[in-house]
């Protein structure tokens, strides 16, 4: 599992290690795989011409050592200094010196930025915050029509380390190398969509050294120990049953695309409620169809509900009653009493996207997709959900606090119509058979993320597609 750490974490952990580590001992481990970086991406270090963007905190000390690195493998360094040198880390502005390097104020750093092979970002570090300072810009505007690669020193300067939020100008970086930990900017759109690749260096961070994280992303192995495996003795109630409350006259559609995402998420059966049972048969005929409300559909293990619903809210009401866990999509989320979901004592997972969670919370969609993090929890706080925050960074959020779950194995080909709907069936079918609101909303972003990829395949895909991909993704996971 990877894991990301609040800023105060790094820095106890980091003053920790330092207490026992030779002095400079941590900047130089640091500076050691940022040069190595570097040098890999360059290919040749002979005759390149490197230009470091230094500020006055640690991260340019981390650039200036790293400098030195390349200065003394050949490379041609110059460090534009944002603070006087006076105000710049002492001994890695020595060392660049020592090696060769040049340094450079500021104001004649967009010269040479345009000149050179690779640019290093070491501006802002993880304290950091509202976007690059007023002198910074124009090294960013240069950065940005330059031709050189970049790569950023523990994470873009500009973006918020904590939040993974943006609130004004930020570098763009090919390539981030952050040290010890991820920060949970790494992790979190909008500031994930700045660091490029990102690539951990160990420092020697060990666990003992941090507290509890703020964001974990399962890997293939975590989402393969939690998918449900059927035994030797089980049958198709045993497994779960799932039913999903969805459709209407004018969005069969939903329907038909909330059960083949169930059919497909590992429980033994599905029980569909609603207008559409006709399109649901015609499509899935071994879909258990009842033409009686949720109440008398029969038993359940977990219920979806909501996706193409129109304005009817009695399926969302009968559903919120049942002692079941229950997922909530689409109209669903709009239909649903905020008291009623807050009453519940069976788990319930809400699944907006970026404009349904606006609504919910009473704000611009602009301000839920600039402060993602902030929203999923806040949004999870209000209802006393678990809350799935879809997104190109999906966030899986638990009320009252705790490590939020944040995935991207997704593809910008999901950005279909009904591919929302496939996801909620994924995920209340793993609801049913057993996972928790949080474990079904995370596996369930996770395969339908690799689902798109496979569906895709670099082209346009329906959501229909999706699903059928769904066990390619199963497979690819197990194997």
């Amino acid at each position: 599992m990877r894991t990301a750490y609040s800023v105060q974490t790094v820095r106890s952990a980091e003053r920790a290690l330092m207490a026992r580590l030779p002095e400079g001992a941590l900047m130089q481990r640091a500076a050691a795989g940022l040069a190595a970086a570097c040098a890999e991406l360059l290919g040749r270090v002979y005759g390149r011409r490197v230009v470091l963007l230094v500020g006055s905190g640690d991260n340019g000390g981390d650039a200036l050592y790293a400098g030195a690195r390349l200065a003394r493998r050949g490379a041609g360094v110059t460090a534009v200094l944002l603070a006087p040198p006076e105000k710049t880390h002492a001994g890695g502005l020595a060392a660049l010196v020592a090696a060769g390097g040049r340094p450079v104020a500021g104001d004649r750093g967009a010269d040479a930025v345009a000149r050179a092979d690779l640019v290093v970002d070491g501006i802002v570090g993880i304290g950091g915050r509202g976007g690059l300072r007023a002198d910074a810009v124009p090294l960013a505007d240069a950065v940005e029509r330059a031709r050189a690669a970049v790569v950023a020193v523990d994470l873009p300067s500009g973006v918020e380390a904590g939040s993974g939020e943006v609130r004004g100008r930020a570098v763009r970086a090919d390539l981030t190398v952050t040290f010890g930990t991820h920060k949970p900017a790494l992790l979190v759109d909008p500031a994930r969509e700045y660091a490029g690749s990102v690539r951990l260096v160990d420092i020697g961070l060990r666990p003992e050294l941090l507290a509890e994280p703020e964001l974990e992303a399962l890997q293939h192995a975590d989402v393969a120990a939690l998918l449900p495996r059927p035994g030797a003795a089980s049958d198709k109630y045993r497994r779960g049953v799932v039913g999903i409350a969805a459709g209407s006259a004018r969005y069969p559609g939903a329907a038909v695309l909330a059960v083949s995402g169930a059919l497909r998420g590992g429980a033994g059966a599905v029980r569909y409620v609603g207008p559409a049972g006709d399109a649901v048969l015609a499509r899935f005929p071994e879909t258990l169809v009842s033409d009686r409300g949720p109440k008398e559909a029969g038993r359940v293990q977990a219920w979806v509900v909501g996706p193409g619903a129109g304005d009817d809210a009695s399926a969302v009401g009968e559903v919120l009653g049942q002692d079941v866990p229950v997922l909530i999509d689409a109209d669903g989320l709009r239909l649903a009493d905020r008291a009623a979901v807050r009453a519940r004592t069976a788990p319930t997972l809400l699944t907006p996207h970026a404009g349904e969670a606006a609504a919910l919370l009473g704000v611009a969609r602009e301000e839920v997709e600039a402060a993602r993090l902030a929203s999923a929890r806040e949004l999870a706080d209000r209802y006393g959900a678990t809350v799935l925050l879809k997104g190109s960074t999906t966030l899986v959020a638990d009320p009252g606090g705790g490590p939020v779950r944040v995935n991207a194995t997704g593809t910008g080909w999901l950005a279909t119509a009904g591919s929302g709907d496939v996801l909620s069936g994924l995920a209340g079918s793993l609801l049913a058979s057993g996972l928790t609101a949080r474990d079904a909303g995370s596996v369930a972003a996770y395969l339908h993320g690799l689902a798109g990829r496979y569906a895709a395949d670099g082209a346009p895909a329906g959501a229909h597609d999706v699903a059928a991909a769904i066990p390619d993704a199963w497979r690819d996971v197990l194997s």
